[in-house]
């Protein structure tokens, strides 16, 4: 019976997890279920269970029941579709996670995921639904197996009793009437139940035309295609009173619909920390297994490294303080059950370490554990560096922390290997969703609209670019006025923003967490859902939860990170070798002179964390004379904190004097020059003023950076408190803990910045004492970063190393260095493959260098070249030895292709060729196109893009004499003049458009002249009239002032008060020019170039017998920067004025 107080239960929900299906985001949903007092509410995803936590946890928040289903695909007779699942009881849900993690990880590549109906009828506690339209059952019906779906539902029932239902949903769908009278005639034969069901993919009706453009993205089609997938506008959650009216004739489905919440005892609920039973030799515990692990690495650090450090020190003394640190260390991690952790970890550091693999000296508070650096998990001494092991682990943590390791980049999937022979099914990658960003969203709704590629691509990129501060479409629309000139414009892109503003933030794909991994058990695949996508070479699966909800399903991650430094390190030594040079990172001398003398220049191109320019600066101003100034820069250059470090440096060079804030506190401030850059400082202070426990002062730590208001009243209180029992009085106590807040509020993890300060300093000793084989070995690394080449070669010029030019007679695939040299890569010019270039360097080995193009293309493999290839090494220059014009050759590349494969073919086939023959050999001869060579600027032009910047000469060398007339600067002169005005040139190598927070834009452009590289912003006004032109390889001419900055004493900021494209500047006439000649001139020479009228007037000075003679013209002439080239080329003109 229907009553009064029943409601209908919409148990089949789809969220953004159902991707490009499902368009409800589960808070949206839970302040829906909040607004409407919804009872009960199921999820029932597409294939997965990725939302089950987040929605069990959100939903139930608001009083609302969530129950957990999802729908997976099932085999039978041949036929593959979904059957909704749900669980009844935490058995249920095992066995939903079972089901779903089977059908990803044993199905074959290509295929959908799927499971036999066999895997569902030995499940227990679920109920099981017969799905709709996309159904296995209306699979069968497609295909009129009316007999075996009779099979189906009787297996189902007999397996599932009263917990099998046939669903009866209404949206106007084609074919639904049929599958509805199906399930009617099934369920009077059966007496299998009717249930009432809605498929749920938005929450309001509006949202119909937004979501068919979300199916045409996932189904990459376009809304005007008739022939795709489509739904009725019927998919949204109605009003109980459209229900009744919807399913009047059929009360018993809708009566157990009422019901069906009532089936349902099992809420998904947050675990404890859940780690994998490790198998121990001679049947020890976790925790003897560590001890002993434990004391013989401590033995190990203490022999090679801590007595080496120390050699006055009494080793006595030096070994009872290390040894009471490590039971200290050690009786926390048993406390806290996580001694299975460290010797996972441990494990595998000391696998890679075994095999060759670099791995970094930690990061994170890890670093600060003396059990991990005995384990070898870190190379960071904590006693040494004064690190505190609470800040890691302690009792009072409420989420537990984890290592985050840094392995070589190159070699990190060895260690995934390593982990999947180890662990089997007990491993896997942790998933991480493809959002619909602003960008995204239009880029993706643009081409569903049929939009061109170019305009939608011209509307992204009004968007700011900016990761650290990223707009949504909506702050996007309000600070760019181009958005609303393009909708007047254009109804299609009225249309574009509204249905992309409905869809921004969606999920849009699947993809893999790069580094994170979780361990469990074996049994990992029942524990927690699993996905794998068959199609990419991943060797794990991945959890189908998020990190988010892995942690809180009790999953422990383990941070396997990929660091490129670690790699051009490891390339470096390994280059160094070649040469029989052995170097062992990890022992050099932390107190070098030379290398700190380096650093105070601030010339540190490559220097992990010390190349940005205000780090450059902050280092000549610091001039750093110890390691731990290092480790200081890296903690304080960040927003914030970045404000300290003017006053660290003057009171480290004496000019100023530090301010301890309190006597007590001298001795923790002091290495630090009264500024509290770390978190461990704050720490310290609480323990030493305010008697705090290192747990309790890591909540205050924790607190003070967090800003919580309520939490920080609290632990103020607790520390006047602590202070006054310490003879400290409450108005001081106060006062100290009102001036350390703001510093915590910015305080830095001091283990993370010691373990990148040492990374630092490893790069800093390599360039300084194997210049070339660490910046050969940086630039190998980084071959498709053509701004980071562009900056390495500017600093191989300040270094007088010579940089051999493209060659493909003398240069190899990655950059190599020879003494005071290195030979350009050619895999570094764009679109030249790395192996196939290698190939071809192998040919060139093996069978000597190519003697001419001919040569060229008869020796190489057909499969190492093609046409973007060779047409970047023409335009680069590589060929230049075997033929001069880059403009015939780069012609010639079609015909060139055509002829190495038909020499291919014909070595394969072993067959005559058809084309003439040398009579001396067997190779094809054949001519290049005859065209005449480019201009210097041309092959500038095309070198630049081949390249991304210039080698062989610069675009405004052509223009050097006519800057020095007309009193055009370089940057570098002008920055160091005291002019406060001037004109500068420059060629635009890259820009960036960005807006402020005020949402103007502005551009961040970076120049090259004949000197130097520099950067400038380009604001507002001048973008805006400048946009089109602005494009990397124009040269311009920029008027430039420089600004007094408030409170500086000698930086001045410098201005765009002006730019013109060169060619413009060039072409414009003068008012006066003055032409200075000697004795020796040829005036019928200099009359015919001044031939032509124009505007300028000519004065001609002759000098001649110590006399100087002034003629003027009597005509205004034309005369140009063509004239002024023209003239200044000739041997009597001795300047020229204007």
């Amino acid at each position: 019976m229907l009553n009064g107080k029943a409601q209908f239960t919409n148990f089949k929900i789809h969220t953004q997890y159902s991707v490009c299906e499902g368009a409800i985001k589960i808070e949206e949903l839970a302040d829906y279920c909040k607004e409407n007092k919804i009872p009960a509410i199921g999820l029932s995803d597409n294939l997965n269970l990725c939302g089950a936590l987040e929605f069990s946890e959100t939903i139930s928040k608001v009083g609302t029941q969530p129950i957990i289903g999802t729908q997976i695909n099932f085999e039978f007779s041949n036929s593959i579709g979904k059957l909704p699942i749900f669980a009844k009881t935490e058995l249920g849900y095992k066995s939903l996670v079972k089901l779903s993690s089977k059908s990803f990880l044993e199905s074959k590549e290509k295929e959908i995921p799927y499971c036999s109906v066999d895997d569902l009828l030995i499940s227990k506690d679920i109920i099981v639904l017969s799905g709709g339209m996309d159904s296995l059952f209306s699979a069968l019906l497609k295909k009129n197996k009316i007999k075996e779906i009779e099979q189906l539902a009787l297996k189902l029932k007999s397996a599932f009793s009263d917990s099998l239902y046939l669903e009866i949903q209404r949206h106007n769908e084609e074919g639904e009437k049929r599958l509805e009278n199906l399930f009617l005639e099934l369920s009077k034969k059966t007496k299998i139940p009717l249930i009432a069901s809605q498929e749920i993919f938005y929450i309001n009706k509006d949202m119909y035309e937004a979501h068919d453009a979300l199916l045409c993205i996932g189904e990459k089609t376009y809304i005007d295609e008739k022939n795709r997938k489509k739904y009725s506008n019927q998919h949204y959650i109605k009003s109980f009173e459209e229900i009744k009216k919807l399913y009047a004739d059929i009360p018993e489905a809708l009566e157990n619909n009422f019901n069906f919440p009532y089936r349902f005892s099992y809420k998904l609920k947050k675990s404890s920390p859940v780690l994998p039973s490790l198998k121990i030799s001679d049947n020890r515990t976790e925790n003897e297994e560590l001890l002993l692990q434990s004391k013989e690495g401590l033995k190990n650090r203490l022999t090679n490294f801590v007595f080496k450090k120390n050699h006055s020190g009494n080793k006595k003394e030096i070994q009872k303080k290390y040894a009471e640190r490590l039971s200290h260390e050690l009786s926390i991690i048993n406390k806290m059950n996580y001694s299975g952790y460290f010797l996972i970890v441990s494990d595998y550091i000391k696998w890679a370490k075994t095999n060759n693999i670099p791995v970094g000296p930690g990061r994170g508070s890890g670093a600060g554990s003396l059990v991990a650096y005995c384990l070898d998990i870190t190379d960071l001494d904590p006693i040494e560096f004064g690190l505190i092991f609470e800040r890691f682990l302690n009792p009072d943590r409420i989420s537990m922390p984890d290592f985050d390791i840094d392995f070589c980049e190159e070699k990190r999937d060895q260690v995934f290997k390593y982990l999947k022979s180890k662990y089997k099914n007990g491993v896997a990658h942790i998933i991480t969703f493809g959002k619909l960003k602003a960008r995204m969203a239009l880029r993706d709704i643009g081409r569903v609209l049929g939009m061109p590629y170019g305009h939608v691509d011209r509307i992204c990129k009004m968007i700011p670019f900016d990761p650290s501060r990223p707009l949504s479409l909506q702050e996007s629309i309000a600070r760019e006025p181009r958005f609303k000139e393009e909708e007047k414009n254009n109804p299609k892109v009225k249309k574009l923003i509204e249905l992309s503003l409905k869809l921004e933030g969606l999920n849009r794909n699947l993809a893999t967490h790069a580094a994170g991994v979780v361990i469990a058990g074996e049994e990992l695949p029942e524990q927690v859902p699993l996905y794998k996508d068959n199609s990419s070479d991943l060797l794990l699966p991945s959890t189908q939860f998020d990190m988010h909800s892995s942690e809180s399903a009790g999953l422990v991650k383990f941070d396997i990170l990929g660091l490129n430094t670690l790699t051009l390190i490891n390339k470096t030594i390994q280059i160094l070798k070649t040469k029989k040079i052995e170097m062992n990172i990890s022992k050099i001398p932390l107190d070098d002179k030379k290398i700190f003398e380096m650093l105070s220049t601030g010339e540190t191109t490559g220097l992990f964390q010390l190349e940005s320019s205000g780090v450059r600066s902050a280092l000549k101003q610091m001039k750093p004379n110890k390691f731990e100034d290092i480790i200081a820069l890296v903690a304080l250059y960040r927003p914030g904190p970045m404000n300290n470090i003017p006053i660290y440096n003057d009171c480290k060079n004496g000019l100023k004097k530090p301010d301890y804030i309190h006597e007590s506190l001298e001795k923790i401030l002091k290495p630090t020059y009264g500024i509290i850059i770390y978190q461990e400082q704050v720490m310290q202070i609480a323990q030493t003023l305010a008697g705090f426990t290192p747990g309790e002062a890591d909540i205050l730590r924790k607190a003070m950076g967090k800003k919580k208001r309520k939490e920080l009243e609290k632990q103020e209180e607790k520390f006047i408190k602590g202070a006054e029992k310490n003879n400290i009085g409450k108005d001081i106590a106060s006062f100290i803990f009102q001036k350390i807040k703001p510093f915590a509020e910015y305080g830095f993890n001091k283990s993370h910045a010691a373990a990148y300060a040492l990374i630092a300093y490893q790069t800093a000793y390599l360039k300084k004492y194997y210049p070339e084989d660490f910046i050969a070995a940086t630039m190998s690394t980084e071959l498709s970063n053509t701004d980071k080449l562009r900056e390495f070669v500017e600093e191989l010029k300040r270094l007088k190393i010579d940089i051999i030019r493209p060659n493909i007679n003398k240069c190899f695939a990655d950059f190599k260095p020879e003494t005071n040299k290195i030979y350009y890569a050619l895999s570094g010019i764009k679109s030249v493959g790395r192996e196939a270039i290698s190939n071809v360097v192998k040919e060139r080995e093996k069978n000597g260098p190519f003697k001419s193009v001919n040569d060229f293309v008869n020796r190489v493999n057909s499969k190492d070249i093609n046409k973007l290839q060779l047409e970047g090494l023409a335009k680069s220059g590589a060929f230049d030895d075997l033929e001069v014009n880059r403009h015939s050759l780069l012609n010639s590349i079609p015909k060139l292709i055509q002829i190495n494969k038909s020499i291919s073919e014909e070595k394969l086939s072993n067959q005559n060729s058809l084309f003439s023959k040398n009579s001396k050999e067997d190779d094809i001869i054949f001519s290049l196109e005859k065209v005449q060579p480019w201009s210097k600027n041309e092959t500038l032009m095309n070198e630049f893009h081949s390249i991304g910047f210039y080698m062989s000469d610069h675009p405004l060398k052509a223009y050097e004499d006519y800057f020095e007339e007309t009193k055009i600067f370089s940057f570098n002169d002008f920055v160091n003049s005291s002019e406060s005005n001037c004109y500068v040139a420059g060629t635009i190598m890259s820009i960036q458009e960005k807006k402020s927070s005020k949402g103007t834009p502005f551009a961040v452009i970076k120049f090259t002249d004949l000197k130097s590289e520099f950067e400038l912003f380009l604001f507002s006004d001048l973008l805006t009239s400048n946009r089109e032109k602005l494009k990397a390889a124009n040269s311009f001419v920029l008027s430039l002032q420089k600004d007094s900055i408030a409170g500086a004493k000698v930086t001045r900021r410098i201005n765009i008060k002006n730019i013109v494209p060169l060619e413009n500047f060039v072409k414009k006439s003068y008012d006066n020019v003055v032409i200075e000649i000697n004795g020796k001139s040829n005036l019928d020479e200099l009359q015919n170039i001044l031939g032509e009228n124009g505007n300028t007037k000519i004065q001609i000075k002759v000098n001649r017998d110590s006399k100087i003679y002034v003629f003027s013209l009597k005509n205004p002439r034309k005369f140009n920067f063509s004239t002024f080239k023209n003239i200044r080329s000739k041997e009597y003109v001795k300047k020229i004025s204007f």
